[in-house]
């Protein structure tokens, strides 16, 4: 067996990292095409899998995220997966996940009975709201490990979908004995900052100007001076963090008022404590440890009069079929405008063609280097007369904060994506789209309890309606007590309508809130 092979002779695991635990995963990852061929064409093939939601980041990013452990609840629209009669699902979280919680997500289930989804349903837990990656917990309990080895019904036929592959879901994959459909983390520089202005170039695709592969204050500032030099007009750079999270790791640094001489790289280097943090409570010498540990890049600020934030989904399957999966309008936030705050479906007719081609040409380069499964290519798009101006800046080698809104509306319509005419259909035919968010916050919220939001939903006319294709989905409402925080997925026919959705159900929120008791 697999994990007979993986112990070793002593009956130990490999040391994680290990070449013994290398070996060990490639194994694993190789009867991955095998695996696919016999069983995703064949809707009631038994099969297992284990949904591992951990946000594998650094622990300073997750320690700043309110809530942190609650965005593990985004993956629960993997359960589409229980529209699949023989398929078990095990999902796992850092603390139990709420009945009441499961329940709505099953009963939006089309076409299954919610008695048949929930037995073929395992949830495992931790009970450790400690703001470290759920794998890591995972790893630390190994008789909860032997627990999911039980649960599993055949290894042979079991596989891990995980919302990011790290060095620590390769250990897991190893010592759960089943492949993982993702990237192997070897192959993550691809989709770091500076990794993802390499292939740019690679693919021929346009990126803003700047620098990469910098590791300190003196590489720093030497970029944002040669920038300067060779951009007199630019009046301000962006630094990202090699690693950097939905933003988090981004800065400013004000150009203006530089001078035009020798001088300019140290006036930049004495500048650089000022930098304008997208990260709330950073600050310089934080930044600049984690600019040592991981690397990072500057690039010019795209401006613009009209400027927008599109992102394509991509996946390239276990037998190297690369195909589009949605695109998305990014809502961003934040100081200067950098942080993730939610998307919407689809991106403008207007180019959602135009980046899906440039982003083609992206997953080609990573198809070229082994990466597997889902992907997005961001870009910054800037209005030039009748037209748009598209340049990429960055890959996300893993799930992102568009993949759950879209599985969700795969999970209620049980409808497809058309990249010929980047068009979501129903099964009748009918046109869907969404605008969604995973910030929604408000101190009114705090205190009310998913069965509260659900009463609200219903009340308000707001629960999805399968008949007319139209409604709210929640998401992550177990931070809704705690943080009066919780995500939403407001799908219409059209954007338009779904955003007049959205706002709707803000303002229904704001109001059943702040009711007095």
């Amino acid at each position: 067996m697999v994990e007979d092979a993986a112990r070793g002779g002593d009956g130990a695991w490999p040391e994680p990292g290990s070449q013994a635990e290398l070996v060990a995963f490639r194994e694993l990852q190789a009867a991955l095409p095998t695996l696919y061929r016999r069983l995703f064409p064949d809707p009631l093939a038994p099969r297992t899998v284990v949904v591992v939601p951990s946000l594998s980041l650094d622990a300073e990013v997750l320690a700043r995220i309110a809530g942190a452990h609650h965005y593990e609840e985004r993956l629960l629209s993997l359960l589409v997966l229980l529209r699949l009669p023989r398929t078990r699902v095990i999902y796992l979280s850092s603390t139990p996940i709420p009945e009441p919680i499961v329940d709505y997500y099953l009963h939006l289930l089309p076409g299954i009975p919610t008695r048949h989804a929930r037995q073929r349903l395992i949830l495992l837990s931790c009970h450790d709201t400690a703001p470290l990656p759920l794998s890591a917990k995972l790893l630390a309990r190994p008789r909860l490990l032997g627990a999911i080895r039980a649960a599993i019904a055949d290894p042979a036929a079991a596989h891990m979908a995980c919302f990011n592959v790290s060095a620590l879901e390769r250990t897991l994959a190893v010592r759960l004995g089943i492949p993982l459909y993702g990237c192997d983390p070897a192959l993550l520089p691809l989709g770091g900052k500076s990794g993802g202005r390499r292939l740019f170039r690679a693919a021929g695709v346009p990126l803003p100007d700047g620098a990469e592969d910098l590791r300190d204050e003196i590489d720093l500032a030497e970029a944002l001076a040669r920038l300067a030099r060779e951009r007199p007009d630019l009046s301000r750079a962006v630094i990202k963090l090699d690693q950097g999270f939905s933003g988090e790791g981004n800065a400013t640094f004000d150009l203006r008022g530089a001078p035009r001489d020798g001088s300019l790289a140290a006036w930049a280097r004495a500048r650089l404590p000022q930098l304008a943090f997208e990260a709330r409570g950073m600050d310089w010498e934080v930044y600049r440890a984690k600019l040592a540990q991981m690397g990072g890049v500057v690039e010019a600020f795209v401006g613009g009069e009209e400027k927008r934030s599109p992102s394509v989904q991509l996946r390239i399957d276990p037998l190297g079929r690369l195909e589009v999966v949605s695109t998305h309008d990014q809502v961003l936030g934040g100081p200067n405008g950098q942080i993730f705050l939610g998307c919407r479906f689809p991106a403008d007719r207007a180019y959602a063609l135009a980046i899906q081609a440039e982003a083609l040409k992206v997953g080609e380069q990573l198809r070229a280097r082994g990466v597997l499964g889902r992907f997005g290519v961001d870009f910054i798009s800037v209005r030039e007369g009748d037209g748009w101006r598209h340049q990429a800046i960055e890959i996300n080698l893993r799930k992102g904060g568009t993949t759950h809104p879209f599985q969700m509306l795969q999970l209620l319509t049980d409808g497809a994506y058309d990249p010929a005419t980047a068009e979501f259909r129903a099964p009748g035919g009918r046109t869907c789209a969404y605008v969604a968010s995973d910030n929604l916050e408000s101190p009114r919220y705090r205190g009310l309890t998913p069965d509260d939001l659900i009463e609200i939903a219903v009340l308000n006319g707001l629960h999805f309606h399968g008949a007319t294709q139209e409604g709210v989905a929640f998401h992550m409402i177990g931070a809704l007590s705690e943080f009066g925080k919780l995500g939403l997925v407001c799908v219409a026919g059209t954007v338009e309508r779904a955003g007049e959705l959205y706002r709707e159900t803000v303002a229904v929120l704001d109001r059943e809130g702040s009711v007095p008791t």
